[in-house]
């Protein structure tokens, strides 16, 4: 990953904590509301394995541990972020244990379960369309290799509405990150865009853990 990359999200995220505190907004999310409907879309790459670890890259304050918890999640949660001040605010908001822990950085030392990445796909930050693809391909890759069981993410979609689009987001075409998808991880892939917001949620099966097809009675 590129390194001038990480440093603009990472002060990014570190003005908006600043400015607006461990809240939605503090993420560079419109309001709670909305952050909890991106959380529930992860529910279905974890279905209901409530033992199983879970890598939550970009994890911003935390916020998705009390969720998951509040969703009867009881396996261990361990969260990631490259802007030391939402590390702080992690560690100060949920504490750290055997059952959490919050490390600074872009890469996971440790492999869970399932990976997953809200929102830190979509602020380009004046990053030139080719390094940004590049950083984002290696935001993915990262996350599948840190991961035994499936992995998720989502994106800002191209869908959205062009007159409300800013010029320091990222937007993706669900279609083509669908196909690619398929071509780089498989054919276990589904892709979210029921839930009523401007963007898409990818979940991805690693094939060692998906189930096979049941046959088709003649």
């Amino acid at each position: 990953m590129s390194a001038s990359i990480l440093d603009a999200v990472a002060d990014h995220y570190e003005q908006a904590l600043a400015t607006h505190g461990p809240t939605a907004r503090g993420v560079d999310w419109k309001d709670e509301e909305g952050q909890r409907l991106r959380h529930r879309q992860f529910l279905r790459l974890l279905e209901n394995d409530g033992d199983a670890s879970i890598l939550d890259l970009g994890c911003g304050y935390g916020d998705f541990l009390p969720f998951l918890r509040a969703q009867g999640h009881r396996g261990r949660y361990i969260g990631l972020d490259v802007a030391p001040a939402m590390v702080e605010a992690a560690r100060r908001l949920h504490g750290e244990g055997a059952d959490r822990v919050f490390h600074l950085g872009a890469a996971s030392a440790e492999v869970a379960d399932y990976a997953i990445a809200s929102g830190i796909l979509n602020v380009i930050r004046g990053a030139d369309t080719a390094a940004w693809r590049s950083h984002v391909d290696g935001v993915i890759d990262g996350l599948a290799r840190s991961s035994r069981r499936g992995f998720a993410f989502n994106m800002l979609s191209l869908h959205s509405d062009p007159a409300r689009r800013r010029a320091d987001l990222h937007y993706a075409d669900p279609a083509a990150t669908l196909a690619a998808m398929v071509a780089r991880h498989g054919r276990d892939v589904a892709v979210l865009q029921d839930y009523g917001l401007w963007e898409f949620t990818v979940i991805i099966r690693h094939p060692s853990h998906t189930a096979s097809p049941k046959p088709v009675a003649p």
